[in-house]
């Protein structure tokens, strides 16, 4: 597994003191990744606690935390069970199971103060998402390196995928010859469920080695301005390269803090119209975009914080407000979207206003008094507050300008 070590010596530091975490199911692939991740931390040093996600939806999962937690004992290395709770959907179960595991993780991960979540995708995930698309799914390609895709749990969290050279086949064949056992899912040989067909569709000869390179938007990224509003400023000659479109979609995204993915039909039209000269006012994703000849502005759209976009958040610590700043607050505050509240800000806070696009000052975060005063730390000093805005680093992350461990 000397190409697995590479690619952690490539995408680590192994001076950082921060720990790292993986997640392990107790499937083949996780648990050789545990191995392989237990022997490169007591290599160099770092601390690496294990997390496993109980779901919660077979009667052996139970078991299968026991097992974990053994194979991890035995390796001498930290253990933590996560448990998803509360009613399960009854449509859309996998994707649901999916985005709740990566949420827990982050969560821990973050807890932790690990910036980077190890799992043991391989080649044969790759296929496997290859198959499901052709088949009509929208399922990408796991990536090699990526950032967590739950938002905001997920802030400044990567996902690294060392194993994706490697077929499932090859790994449990080292396995065994190491005398491990594993678990196996009957989940994944259900075919109700579009992965366990496409699983049960490959051969040997399916299976490829390494994942298909990412679109390469770390350039265009390099020439975006996010200014301290958290408005986001892209060059109209830069619309119109290769990945364009893929920019506009995570240009959209951070802007507006939201995580749902814009339709294809909504981009393309998008898209060509940024490509183009003329003005352009449009939404996407919660986003107001506007352009002129020189560039394209993106910045929330205020509506959708009158439609409950944004509820007011009472905050006595840290949080995360809209999905674009994170707050610490050492006193109890109340955060509004400042809409609505203009008049009652101070008047050094109302000249610093003129310097925000018009149509994303009422979507800048406000503190509200119980008199109905007003105060915005993005426009200046809140005392016992620290805001953050997180637009540019998750912006940077999406497009691939972070590339190793921070």
């Amino acid at each position: 597994m000397d190409g697995v070590q590479a690619v952690l010596h490539r995408r680590l530091r192994p001076e950082a003191t921060a720990p790292l975490v993986v997640g392990l199911s107790g499937g083949g692939d996780s648990h050789a990744l545990t191995l392989i991740a237990a022997d490169w931390a007591r290599t160099h040093q770092r601390r690496l606690v294990v997390l496993t996600v109980d779901h919660g939806l077979r009667p052996e999962s139970l078991g299968w935390t026991h097992s974990c937690a053994a194979l991890v004992a035995r390796l001498g290395l930290e253990f933590r069970a996560l448990h998803w709770m509360g009613e399960k959907p009854s449509q859309g179960l996998p994707a649901a199971a999916r985005t709740a595991r990566h949420r827990l993780l982050a969560d821990a991960a973050r807890e932790l103060g690990a910036r980077v979540i190890l799992l043991g995708h391989t080649a044969s995930d790759l296929d496997e998402a290859a198959l499901m698309r052709a088949s009509g799914s929208t399922t990408p390609s796991p990536r090699e390196w990526a950032p967590s895709p739950v938002w905001p749990e997920g802030r400044e969290v990567f996902l690294l995928r060392p194993m994706l050279a490697l077929g499932r086949a090859e790994i449990r064949d080292w396995l065994t010859t190491r005398g491990e056992t594993w678990i196996e899912d009957p989940s994944n040989e259900d075919l109700r469920f579009a992965r366990a067909r496409a699983r049960a569709a490959m051969t040997p000869k399916t299976v490829t080695a390494g994942a298909a390179p990412m679109d390469d938007l770390a350039d265009l990224a390099r020439a975006v301005f996010v200014d301290q509003a958290g408005v986001i400023t892209i060059p109209r000659a830069a619309l119109s390269a290769p990945g364009a479109a893929r920019l506009i979609a995570v240009a959209s995204l951070c802007a507006a803090g939201t995580d749902r993915p814009p339709r294809r039909d909504r981009l393309a039209r998008l898209t060509a119209l940024l490509n183009g000269r003329e003005p352009v006012a449009a939404t996407l994703c919660g986003a107001r975009i506007e352009a002129d000849a020189a560039e394209a502005r993106f910045m929330r759209e205020v509506g959708e914080l009158a439609r409950g976009g944004a509820p007011p958040l009472d905050l006595h610590g840290a949080g995360v407000w809209d999905g674009r700043f994170e707050i610490r607050a050492a006193r109890p505050v109340r955060i509004e979207a400042l809409a609505g509240h203009i008049a009652h800000l101070p008047p050094s806070q109302r000249d610093a206003l003129r310097g925000v696009p018009a149509r994303a000052r009422g979507a800048l975060p406000a503190i509200i008094d119980g008199d109905g005063g007003a105060t915005s730390p993005v426009l200046g000093d809140a005392p016992g507050v620290f805001i953050r805005s997180l637009v540019q680093s998750r912006l940077l992350s999406a497009c691939g300008v972070v590339t190793r461990e921070p």
